[in-house]
Order: structure tokens, then C-alpha cells, then sequence
């Protein structure tokens, strides 16, 4: 999500041009093509779900969720090509302040998003499960959309940081950086290092906590109570949202822990990492492991399409209708009722 923890001091303080070892060129390379990759299934895998939960699929509580998780991988999809380039040339930042803000703030607010979205959704199932008679009466489409705003405003609320403290610095040989930049605060550089580190290990700590440990115990303690209701009441099959949730989450816990266990590293032997020279394979690692982390915004719709059959009948259905509808030339003006004859024709779809 940002910088490696050199770049950040150099950008505050100093610069010290070191070359990269073979093995760390090798990963970085490696995280290059697992992000081009990453790109390109995430923005064209991530626009049509937008699509189909957006404009073909009947609006449910469901469709609402995946919407909006679906719009926070996309947006984040969306600015990988900022950070390959960036990546490509050793962390510089070639497009300017506005970019350098824009862009981090975007990406933050999306990771933070996306978890979030994904504790929303589990909490939701968890509800209609446990409680069914108080979901069908209360649990309705308009409702949820604005409680989803809670999601986008908490993830808002961390990426305050980057808001204030992200910008490009210059080292001492010209090259620019997109950093968080902590040089103004202190007046010396002890008092200045002494911030950069107490502000690292408070963003470590609760990008781990906030950002991650807490929204995968509320999944955990939501499929905790699923599974208690369901060898309760003695049901085998769990329903398809449950289905569709369980593998979201999987894939997000599995693609995104090993950063987070490589960050939370990185937090704790901070000191060591910054001044010390030591543990230099956290800094193989985060290649990686980052890559396979941002990896999981793209996986979102393949999940999709291989357990919601709904979602998949309806995407290989619109696909032909809108291409033969986009290749037939128009003779004739539309009328009401020819436009609302094909929504009408449509079978009702329930939730991926």
C-alpha cells in the first residue's frame, strides 16, 4: 500500500543509493506481472459484475453488497498501473504531487473497503440466518445501502494519514518519491526519527488490527453462529449466499494474510529493519506477498461466476443480448414499451 520502510526514511531524512539484491530483483519482477495480471482480470472481471449486480440483476440486499465490493476492487484495480510503473523504477514517483495523494487515497480507502464490506456481508448473512422472521421484515434494500455507508467512512477515517502526510519528496540525486513524509514534525533529526517511528508502528499496528484482525473475527464469530443455527435446526445444505460468502472469504484470508504476517513482522522489528540493516527478508517477502494480497481484487468475480449460478446465467445471457443489441442498427424510434418489455421478460434473479 505504500513505500518500503527505507524509502519512507530516505524520503524524511536522507538518502542512501544502495543496489537491490539479485533475489529481491527477481520477486519484484515476479510482483510485476502478478499485478499486470492482477489489472487487467481485475478491471474487466470487477466492470462487469458492476454491470450485472448494477443494471441486469433484480436489486437485492445481496446484490446491493456485492456491488459495492465489486466498486472498491475495481477502483483499486484501477490504479495498479500508477503502481507498476512506480514499482518498475525502484519506488519512483514520476506523475506528480496530485497523482501521488490521489492515487495512495485511493487505494486505502478500497483495501479498508473491501475487508469491511466483507464483515458487513458476513454479519448480514449471520442475521438472516439466525433471526429470519426480524431480516424479512426489516432487512430491506434501502436500508442496508445506507447502512453501508459505515464501511466507506470508516475506511475513510484511516486513510486520514495518507491524506495528510502522503506527497513526493526529492533525495539528493533527483529522484521523487511518493512518501509519507514526517520531516516537519520535530526539529531535530532525532526528534524527527523518534516521529517517524512512533507514527509507523501505530499505522502498522492498526492496519493489522483495524484493518484485519478485527473484521476476520466478526466473519469468524458470524460463521461460528451459522454453523451452531444450522446443526441446530439439522440443515445439510447451507444456502448459496452463505456458499458465495464462504468462498469470498477464503480466497480474501488466504491472499491477504501473508502480507498482513509480513507487515505486522515489519512493524515489530521496525527499529531493526530501518537502522539495523536486519530481517532484510521481510523485505523479499513483501514482493510477494503483496502481489498475492492485491492478487485477491481480481478473484472476487471468478468466485462469482463458479458458485452464483445466477450471477453466471445472467452474465452469459446479457452478453449476447447486449452485443446483438449493439450491432442492430435502430430503424425505428423506441417507445415506453418496447424498452420496458425486455425488463419485464427477463426471470427474475435472486442473489449470487
Amino acid at each position: 500500500m505504500e513505500p518500503n520502510l527505507s524509502a519512507l526514511l530516505n524520503g524524511s531524512e536522507e538518502t542512501a543509493s544502495t543496489s537491490e539484491p539479485a533475489g529481491i530483483t527477481t520477486l519484484r519482477i515476479f510482483s510485476l506481472v502478478v499485478l499486470g495480471v492482477t489489472f487487467v482480470l481485475g478491471v474487466v472481471g470487477n466492470g462487469l459484475v458492476i454491470w450485472v449486480t448494477g443494471f441486469r440483476m433484480q436489486r437485492t440486499v445481496t446484490t446491493v453488497c456485492y456491488l459495492n465490493l465489486a466498486l472498491a476492487d475495481f477502483s483499486f484495480t484501477a490504479t495498479l498501473p500508477f503502481l507498476i510503473v512506480s514499482k518498475a523504477m525502484n519506488n519512483e514517483w514520476p506523475f506528480g504531487w496530485f497523482l501521488c495523494k490521489l492515487i495512495h487515497i485511493v487505494v486505502d480507502i478500497n483495501l479498508f473497503g473491501s475487508v469491511f464490506l466483507i464483515a458487513f456481508i458476513a454479519l448480514d448473512r449471520c442475521i438472516c440466518v439466525r433471526h429470519p422472521v426480524w431480516a424479512q421484515n426489516h432487512r430491506t434494500v434501502s436500508r442496508v445501502a445506507k447502512l453501508l455507508l459505515g464501511p466507506w467512512i470508516l475506511a475513510f477515517i484511516l486513510t486520514v494519514p495518507i491524506i495528510i502526510f502522503m506527497t513526493t519528496v526529492q533525495d539528493g540525486n533527483g529522484h521523487t518519491y511518493c512518501i509519507l513524509n514526517f520531516a516537519m514534525w520535530g526539529r531535530t533529526r532525532e526528534e524527527k526519527i523518534k516521529f517517524l517511528i512512533d507514527m509507523l508502528l501505530v499505522r502498522g499496528s492498526i492496519r493489522f488490527i483495524i484493518g484485519f484482525s478485527m473484521p476476520m473475527s466478526v466473519v469468524a464469530i458470524c460463521y461460528g453462529l451459522i454453523a451452531a443455527k444450522i446443526r441446530r435446526k439439522g440443515m445439510i445444505n447451507s444456502s448459496r449466499p452463505l456458499r458465495l460468502l464462504t468462498a469470498v472469504v477464503a480466497s480474501f484470508f488466504l491472499c491477504w494474510f501473508p502480507f498482513q504476517l509480513v507487515a505486522l513482522l515489519g512493524t515489530i522489528w521496525l527499529r531493526e529493519t530501518l537502522f539495523e540493516g536486519r530481517y532484510k527478508i521481510l523485505a523479499m517477502l513483501s514482493h510477494p506477498t503483496s502481489a498475492l494480497a492485491f492478487f485477491n481484487s481480481c478473484l472476487n468475480p471468478l468466485v462469482y461466476v463458479f458458485v452464483g449460478q445466477d450471477f453466471r446465467d445472467k452474465l452469459i445471457s446479457s452478453l449476447p443480448a447486449s452485443l446483438e443489441r449493439a450491432l442492430t442498427e435502430d430503424s425505428t424510434p423506441t417507445t415506453d414499451s418496447t424498452t420496458k418489455a425486455a425488463p419485464a421478460a427477463e426471470a427474475k434473479s435472486q442473489a449470487p
